[in-house]
C-alpha cells in the first residue's frame, strides 16, 4: 500500500494555508513508516499461519503415532497373535489377562478324569529278599529262610544300557554242479556298506534330533553316555537326510490325503535357511500333518479343494476354488485389543457376541445335532448390528493424516484407516466365513490345529537358529511330517522312523470295510509309487 492509497493520506493545502508544513511532512512520514509496518507484520502473520498449519498436521501425526505405539505396547500373547515369549519376563498388568477366563472348578485333574498312576505288577523281573538279622525283643540270631509272611514295595527303573548288537551279514557264494558258474547271496536291502548304523539306532537320533530338537553336539555326547557310540556331527546329519529322503513318498501321499479332505487347516511361519528367510506352510486336519517348505509367505499350496479354515492371510484367497473359514481366535484377541486399548465398545458387544456363538456349536456338538436355525439367524442380525454401530463410530472420527511427498502433496494409494475400522470391515465383508462353524458341523471355531503343528517348529527355531541347507529343512519337514501324523495317530514314533514307508502308507489309507484292504479309489497309484520318491 502506497502513500497516495492510504486512507491516512494528508489532503495538499492550499498555497493560501497557514498550517506548519514541517509538521505535515513529520506526519506523513510516520504515517509511511506504519504502513510499511503493517504490511511486515502481515507478511509475518502469513508465515506464522502457514508454520502452525505445519505444527498442527505434524502434532496430528505425532499423535497418532504415539496412539498406535501405545497400542502396541498394550499387545502382547493373549489379545494379539503375538507369542507368549515375547511378554518377557516383568508380571502382566490385570488388563493384559488370557482370553480364558476364570472357572469355579478345582485345580488338577477333574471329575471322571480316569488319572495315570504307577501300579504294582503280578510278576515282577527280580526279587530281592530282605530278612532281619536278629530278634528285635530279645536280639537272638534269627533263621535266614524266606517264609510266606513279607510286605512288598516295588521299584521301577530302567535297565543298564547295553553295548552295541553287531549283526554280521554273510553273502555267499556257491557253484551251481550242472554248470559251474559261481552265484552270490544278495545282502538285504538297505545293508550297502562293509560296516553302517542300524534302522533301530537311525531311528533313535531322527527322533532326538527332529522330535526332542536335541543339537548335534549334545546329541552326540548323549548317544556316548547311554549306549557308548560314538557319533560325528556328519554321520547324524547323514542319517537325517537318508531318513528325510526316504519318507518323500509318505509325505507326498499325506499331501494328497489333505487335499482330499473336506475340511483343512493352513498357516505358515517364516523359517531361517542359510541366513535368509524362507517360509514353512502347514496343512493340517485332526488326523494329518503336512509340512513344505516355500520360496516366499505366498507360496500357496496348489490343488486344493473344499473349505480352508486360515487366519485372514490375503494370499489365501487366491486360491481358486475352495471356500473360507477364518480363525476366531484371531479375532477374540483383537476384538479384546480393541475394547481394553482403544476403548471401542463394539469390539467388546462382538466378542461377547462370538463367545456365546462358540458356546451354542458346542452344545450342539454335544448334542450331535446342528444348531436351531432360528438361533443362527439371531446370531446374524446381531452381527450385522454390532458391524454398523462399529462402522458408523469410525465413519464419524476425524480422518488419519495421510503421509506426504517431500512437495507436501498425499501420496497414492488407499487412505490410512485405525485399527478398529480395517478390523469391522473385515468382519462386515467375511461374515459367512467367520460364523461358518455355525452352519457347518466340520468347520471348527479356530483355526488352532494349524497353529499347534506349527508352533513346534518355532522351537526348532530358537534351539537351532536356522537350518544350513535347504535340503536340510526340506528332510526335517518330511521328518516332521510323519512325526505329526504318527502323534495324531496314536503310532510310535521311534517305531514309525523304523518302519517302511509302504506300510505307513497303507495304514494311511481309508479301508473298505466289506474286505478290509485300502481303498484306493481317488489316490491312483499312490501306493505302488516308489516310496522313496515323491511325485511332481
Amino acid at each position: 500500500m502506497t502513500l497516495a492509497e492510504s486512507p491516512f493520506r494528508v489532503p495538499e493545502q492550499p498555497p493560501d494555508a497557514t498550517c506548519d508544513r514541517t509538521s505535515i511532512a513529520i506526519l506523513q512520514a510516520s504515517i509511511e513508516g506504519l504502513i510499511a509496518q503493517n504490511v511486515a507484520l502481515a507478511s509475518e502473520r502469513a508465515t506464522l499461519e502457514a508454520q502452525s498449519q505445519t505444527m498442527r498436521r505434524e502434532n496430528a501425526a505425532l499423535l497418532a503415532r504415539v496412539a498406535e505405539l501405545e497400542r502396541r505396547l498394550g499387545l502382547n500373547s493373549s489379545n494379539s497373535s503375538k507369542p507368549p515369549s515375547s511378554d518377557g519376563l516383568s508380571k502382566k498388568p490385570p488388563r493384559t489377562r488370557s482370553l480364558r477366563e476364570r472357572s469355579k472348578k478345582p485345580a488338577g485333574g477333574q471329575k471322571g478324569h480316569p488319572g495315570r498312576t504307577l501300579c504294582a505288577v503280578d510278576k515282577p523281573d527280580h526279587t530281592v529278599d530282605h530278612l532281619p538279622a536278629s530278634c528285635a525283643n530279645c536280639a537272638e540270631p534269627l533263621p535266614q529262610t524266606p517264609g510266606s509272611d513279607y510286605d512288598t514295595r516295588q521299584v521301577f527303573d530302567l535297565p543298564q544300557p547295553k553295548p552295541l548288537v553287531v549283526t554280521e551279514h554273510r553273502a555267499h557264494r556257491c557253484r551251481c554242479t550242472a554248470c559251474g558258474s559261481v552265484t552270490k547271496g544278495a545282502f538285504p536291502e538297505g545293508v550297502s556298506a562293509p560296516v553302517q548304523y542300524g534302522d533301530r539306532i537311525t531311528a533313535i537320533v531322527v527322533y532326538l534330533s527332529a522330535f526332542q530338537f536335541v543339537p548335534l553336539d549334545r546329541l552326540a555326547t548323549l548317544m556316548f553316555d547311554l549306549f557308548n557310540v560314538s557319533l560325528a556331527r556328519a554321520t547324524i546329519e547323514k542319517m537325517s537326510h537318508r531318513t528325510g529322503e526316504r519318507l518323500l513318498g509318505f509325505a507326498d501321499a499325506v499331501r494328497q490325503l489333505i487335499l482330499l479332505a473336506p475340511v483343512k487347516h493352513l498357516d505358515e511361519t517364516g523359517f531361517r535357511i542359510v541366513k535368509t528367510l524362507k517360509w514353512l506352510h502347514i496343512a493340517a486336519t485332526g488326523w494329518l500333518t503336512y509340512y513344505r517348505i516355500g520360496v516366499d509367505r505366498g507360496d500357496m499350496l496348489s490343488g486344493v479343494r473344499g473349505i480352508v479354515v486360515h487366519d485372514h492371510w490375503k494370499s489365501y484367497y487366491t486360491m481358486p476354488g475352495v471356500e473360507h473359514a477364518l480363525c476366531n481366535a484371531h479375532h477374540l484377541r483383537e476384538l479384546k485389543a480393541l475394547f481394553e486399548i482403544e476403548q471401542e465398545d463394539w469390539g467388546r458387544q462382538m466378542q461377547i457376541l462370538l463367545r456365546r456363538a462358540c458356546h451354542v456349536e458346542h452344545l450342539s456338538r454335544d448334542k450331535k445335532q446342528a444348531p436351531d436355525q432360528r438361533l443362527i439367524d439371531l446370531i446374524g442380525r446381531r452381527y450385522d448390528a454390532i458391524v454398523a454401530i462399529g462402522t458408523t463410530f469410525h465413519q464419524g472420527l476425524p480422518a488419519l493424516p495421510q503421509k506426504l511427498r517431500k512437495d507436501g502433496t498425499p501420496r497414492a494409494g488407499r487412505p490410512k484407516r485405525r485399527v478398529g475400522h480395517n478390523l469391522v470391515l473385515r468382519l462386515g465383508d467375511h461374515k459367512e466365513a467367520v460364523l461358518r462353524f455355525l452352519t457347518n458341523p466340520d468347520v471348527p471355531f479356530t483355526n488352532n490345529q494349524a497353529e499347534r503343528d506349527g508352533r513346534m517348529m518355532k522351537l526348532k527355531q530358537k534351539i537351532s537358529g536356522c537350518f544350513r541347507s535347504l535340503q536340510g529343512a526340506n528332510d526335517f519337514a518330511a521328518i516332521r511330517t510323519l512325526i505329526g501324523t504318527a502323534k495324531k495317530r496314536g503310532w510310535g514314533v521311534i517305531q514309525s522312523l523304523m518302519r517302511d514307508p509302504k506300510d505307513l502308507i497303507n495304514e494311511l489309507l481309508p479301508r473298505d470295510s466289506k474286505v478290509g484292504r485300502p481303498a484306493t479309489r481317488g489316490m491312483a497309484g499312490l501306493v505302488g509309487r516308489r516310496a522313496g520318491v515323491a511325485q511332481p
